[in-house]
Parts: structure tokens; sequence; C-alpha cells
């Protein structure tokens, strides 16, 4: 995606104040969001 464009909804798991909580993104409608991802976090890869 690019900075500004509108990207598909999705729901994901995500960690938040020490709980695994779920995170659907058309709860952030409107507003500006910033998405990182990266591999392997918490893992021996």
């Amino acid at each position: 995606m690019l900075v500004g464009k509108q990207t598909p909804n999705f729901k994901a798991k995500a960690y938040h104040k020490g709980k695994i909580v779920d995170v659907n993104l058309e709860d952030y409608r409107g507003k500006w969001v910033v998405l990182c991802f990266y591999p392997g976090d918490f893992t021996f890869v």
C-alpha cells in the first residue's frame, strides 16, 4: 500500500497491555493508522 491509500479491511490478533486482543481495522475508519508487520517476533527463527 502507499501512503494515503485505503487498505482492505482485516481482522488480526495483537499483543496489547499484556494480553492478546482482536484488532479490526474497521474500528479505525476515518483515522490515520500506521501498520507495521515483521516476522518472527518472540521466535527462535
